[in-house]
């Protein structure tokens, strides 16, 4: 299983166990609040945290 498709697998779990536990519009904001606040970060921002992220994992 590619990376892309553990992380997707993950994201599909987390959205189904948020929409369990929380009501369907606060689910909706944070599947689309994270990734928006990811993209209106500027392109150096996003490539200093993606290098932040693989230093944690040991890369």
């Amino acid at each position: 299983m590619s990376r892309n498709a553990k992380i997707a697998a993950g994201a599909t779990a987390a959205g189904l166990v948020l929409l369990i536990w929380l009501p369907w519009w606060v689910s909706l904001l944070i599947v689309l609040g994270v990734p928006a606040a990811y993209f209106a970060l500027d392109p150096g921002q996003r490539r200093r945290l993606r290098q932040v992220s693989r230093k944690q994992l040991g890369r």
